[in-house]
C-alpha cells in the first residue's frame, strides 16, 4: 500500500509561512501527493540576471523548496528537516517572463534520511531547465 501524505498543500504552505515568514509570497505549494510535491516560484525582477534569464540561485531555491514540501507532506510539521546535499544541473535557459514550476519526488523516505530528485521547468514549457538530486536529514523522534 502506497504511503499517503499527512499534510495537504495548504497545510504545508501555512507551515512554511509560519517558520519562514520572510519567504511569504515567493513560492506557492500547488500540490502534495504520495511522495511528491509541485511548487511554483513567482518570477520577478529580483530573480533575473543579465542576458534575460532566471538566475541559478532562483532555480536552486525552487528545487530545494519543492523537495522540502514533499518531505513535509509525508512526515508532517518538522521544521528541522534540513538539506544535507543538493546537486543541480542547469539544462537550458529558462524564460524570464514565466514562473518556474518544480516537480519533486521522494525516491526513498527513511526514518532519518530522505532522497529524491526535482525537475524544474518554465511554466508552459515541456523541456526542463534544471534537474536536481538531493538528500534531506530528518531529526530523530524524541520521547
Amino acid at each position: 500500500m502506497e504511503r499517503q501524505p499527512v499534510l495537504t498543500a495548504d497545510e504545508v504552505q501555512a507551515f512554511l509561512h509560519e517558520v519562514f515568514p520572510q519567504q511569504r509570497g515567493l513560492q506557492q505549494i500547488e500540490a502534495i501527493g504520495p511522495m511528491t510535491a509541485r511548487v511554483r516560484m513567482i518570477i520577478g525582477e529580483a530573480h533575473l540576471r543579465p542576458g534575460g534569464t532566471v538566475s541559478g540561485p532562483a532555480m536552486f531555491t525552487v528545487a530545494d523548496c519543492a523537495f522540502y514540501a514533499a518531505v513535509l507532506g509525508m512526515i508532517g510539521r518538522e521544521a528541522l528537516t534540513v538539506t544535507s546535499n543538493l546537486n543541480i544541473n542547469f539544462l537550458r535557459k529558462p524564460a524570464a517572463d514565466r514562473d518556474l514550476i518544480c516537480e519533486a519526488r521522494i525516491l526513498k523516505l527513511g526514518r532519518l534520511l530522505a532522497t529524491g530528485d526535482m525537475t524544474v521547468r518554465s511554466e508552459g514549457q515541456e523541456a526542463p531547465v534544471a534537474h536536481a538530486t538531493t538528500s534531506y536529514a530528518i531529526p530523530p523522534k524524541t520521547g
